[in-house]
């Protein structure tokens, strides 16, 4: 298993990408707002260790019938979505990428203090922090089997695009570590620390990372319907 520790500013937030995530869309946040988030920058760079980790498994059977992906002693039921975006694929990288548990103390004292700006802002940034370092996870897969010829898919997670969020469970399983990245699962599949991603990604010769089809799917919330339509 691959792991990497990162910083905040590693990360490359941009105030854009923040207020889109509050919600803000194209439109700009007024002075004492900008404020706010800089102040909270500041705490949350102090403290930040954010992470990631992968792990590949080189043999697995994707059935396009049954809409499965069956590697390392597991079948998961990935839907169609997710099946159409892994075809051609030769391995499966496995991966957790969190904010880390300083991240969610910090999240824990906000909501103790009470201010809800703040609480806000802080959520927004965890979602933000999380995402990002799922996007330098991909870049690191992606020089680990440069070696080979291979390139990597889009990256999946149970509760998205018709993969049911139970499954976690069998995608914890798979990473050679009980706790990836300091990251366990509560009985109802949720990740601890919360601003966390987890999922699959496939590698091979032959396969492609593409727009995410959000025409497919109905969930209003996906963070990357909200990353496509920014565009």
């Amino acid at each position: 298993m691959f792991e990497k520790h990162l910083t905040y500013d590693d990360l490359d937030i941009t105030d854009r990408e923040l207020l889109i995530q509050m919600g803000y869309g194209e439109a700009e946040a007024d002075d004492d707002t900008r404020l706010e988030i800089e102040r909270m920058r500041e705490r949350v760079r102090g403290i930040l260790k954010p992470r990631f980790c992968f792990h590949i498994e080189e043999e697995g059977e994707l059935d396009c019938h049954s809409k499965t992906l069956t590697t390392g002693g597991h079948t998961f039921g990935i839907g169609p979505i997710i099946t159409s975006q892994l075809r051609g694929s030769e391995a499966y990288a496995f991966f957790v990428a969190t904010s880390g548990m300083e991240f969610e103390r910090l999240q824990r004292q906000l909501e103790e203090e009470g201010d809800m700006v703040r609480v806000f802002i802080a959520d927004a940034m965890g979602s933000v922090i999380a995402e990002k370092t799922a996007d330098i996870m991909e870049r690191w897969l992606q020089v680990f089997i440069n070696g080979r010829g291979w390139k990597h898919t889009n990256r999946f997670s149970p509760g998205y695009c018709g993969w049911h969020v139970s499954e976690q469970q069998m995608l914890f399983s798979m990473l050679p570590e009980k706790d990836p990245c300091g990251v366990r699962l509560t009985d109802s599949s949720l990740m601890i620390p919360i601003k966390s991603v987890s999922g699959v990604t496939g590698l091979g010769r032959e396969v492609k990372k593409l727009e995410y089809t959000c025409g497919l799917c109905n969930y209003a919330k996906c963070y990357k319907r909200r990353k496509r339509e920014r565009k």
